[in-house]
Order: C-alpha cells, then sequence, then structure tokens
C-alpha cells in the first residue's frame, strides 16, 4: 500500500496532458527464475506529464521497475497501463518511451551528431532533418559545439549530455533514467540536473528518474516514491513541499533538509523491513 505522511496529501495523478502519458501500475510483481521476488503487489498511479523520483536500497528492484514499465521485461501478474496509449512509433509522431542507463552507451565509430540523431535515423527520417533535430537537442545540452566530435574525445559528462539529448531527440511522452549521473562528479551532477529540469519543463514529458542520492532525488522531482529492500514496496510515496522552480540555493534551505530527512527516514525504514 502506499503511505504518506500526515502532513502530506496523498498522491493523485493528474488528468493525462498532451505532453506526458499516465502510467498505472496495480498489484505488479515480478519474481526472478529461482523464485526470487523482486517487486510484490507494487500500486502506482503517476500523473501524465510528472516528474518522480524513485529511491530505494541497492538491489530492491528499482531497476526492475523500470524495465517493466519499458516493456524491457514482463511482470508474473498485476497490470500496467498507460493513459492516453501508448501507439506505436511512426515517422513524424512523438516516441512513446525513451531510456537513458547509467553507462551512455554512445557507438564509438559515429560522431557526437550521428550518434544523437540515430533514433531518427532508425525510423526513415530523412538526414537534413535529423541532423537538424540532433544539432537543437545538443545546443540545449550545452554541446552544439561538439556536433562532429567522437564519444573517446568526450568526458564522461559530455557523453552523459549526449546520450541524454539522444533519448530525447524523439520528443518521448515517457523518459526512464536509471541513474545517468550516478558515475559523474557532484559539479557536473549538479549541472545536468538542472539540464534536465529544463528540458522536462520544455517538453511536458513525464519522467521515471531512479537514483541512490536523495538529494537528487528532492532537488529534481516533484514526488518521491522510497522502495523497501527486495521485494520492493513503498515504504513512502510523497510530494515534496519544495518550490516549482529549483535553484541552486535551494539545497541549503530548511524546506530542503526537512524533505530529506522524511526520505531518509522511510529509506531507513525501508531498508530494515
Amino acid at each position: 500500500m502506499t503511505s504518506t505522511p500526515s502532513d502530506s496529501p496523498a498522491p493523485v495523478a493528474p488528468d493525462e496532458g498532451p505532453g506526458g502519458v499516465r502510467v498505472r501500475l496495480s498489484g505488479l510483481r515480478r519474481t526472478f527464475p529461482g523464485g526470487v521476488p523482486v517487486i510484490s503487489g507494487m500500486d502506482l498511479d503517476i500523473g501524465a506529464g510528472a516528474f518522480v523520483a524513485l529511491v530505494g536500497p541497492s538491489g530492491c528492484g528499482k531497476s526492475t521497475l523500470l524495465k517493466l514499465v519499458a516493456g524491457l521485461d514482463r511482470p508474473d501478474a498485476g497490470t500496467l497501463t498507460f493513459s492516453p496509449p501508448l501507439e506505436q512509433h511512426t515517422r513524424g509522431a512523438r516516441n512513446p518511451i525513451a531510456y537513458v542507463f547509467q553507462d551512455a552507451h554512445l557507438l564509438p565509430w559515429r560522431s557526437v551528431l550521428d550518434n544523437v540523431a540515430l533514433p531518427l535515423e532508425l525510423t526513415g527520417v530523412s538526414a537534413p532533418e535529423r541532423h537538424a533535430a540532433a544539432r537543437a537537442l545538443l545546443t540545449e545540452v550545452g554541446l552544439g559545439d561538439a556536433t562532429a566530435r567522437y564519444p573517446a574525445e568526450l568526458s564522461g559528462g559530455m557523453r552523459m549530455r549526449v546520450s541524454l539529448a539522444r533519448a530525447l531527440v524523439t520528443r518521448p511522452r515517457l523518459l526512464l533514467l536509471d541513474e545517468p549521473f550516478a558515475a559523474l562528479d557532484e559539479l557536473t551532477r549538479n549541472r545536468l540536473d538542472d539540464q534536465l529540469l529544463a528540458l522536462w519543463k520544455e517538453l511536458g514529458m513525464t519522467v521515471l528518474f531512479v537514483t541512490h542520492s536523495l538529494s537528487e532525488a528532492a532537488y529534481l522531482a516533484q514526488r518521491a516514491v522510497v522502495l523497501s529492500r527486495r521485494p520492493a514496496r513503498v515504504m513512502l510515496d510523497r510530494w515534496l513541499d519544495l518550490p516549482a522552480e529549483r535553484r541552486a540555493s535551494l539545497r541549503s534551505e530548511p524546506g530542503f533538509a526537512r524533505e530529506l530527512g522524511l526520505l531518509q527516514e522511510a529509506l531507513e525504514r525501508g531498508d530494515a523491513a
């Protein structure tokens, strides 16, 4: 069952919007071969256009949950529905889902521009059109002058920005991110957090962001879901009581510390469960 602190209203998913997709999980279960339970009867209702952070102990099932939502794995029980339904991608339409992994997974023999343009190339978009879209996204993530470079010539932070641009070039309705900035230094990570927030506001997509960092979860998300140890259950599902506009100074404010404390308390309960 979803739990919320007494001073925080239970999350209610807003009606479907033009930018994102509503994601509803009901009684979702996943057990790995050998009878290892990973997710146990999970219920979540994520509104269209929401930014939701998923946190929990290592190995609790966060990445498995993302894979189930992405269709890369199948649940053993329960239902997973999208509103509006995720239609098959067609040329000229928004791609339903994009996935960003912890590793950038760039093709080393392709330039930065061609890496970002790849999803559009695979759907038959013409070279001028896909390159124009890729250049626009690279400019937005601060890499407009790096289009001709190759992955080996980039820093870790730059490679992740390329990966993020590649995920967003199809203007997805649902963006799934599995600890994409975990291996980066704090300064680079904070800058990428700000760029991700700006792109989310521009595109209006639904975002599910897995992270081990409670500070990152509180800074980025409207709503944080804290999971227990495996099998994953929801320990806390909270709309964060923080300003809609997130700035670096927020991290030093008392309200931010209060939210971190609530997340930390739920995480400790989940780790002991």
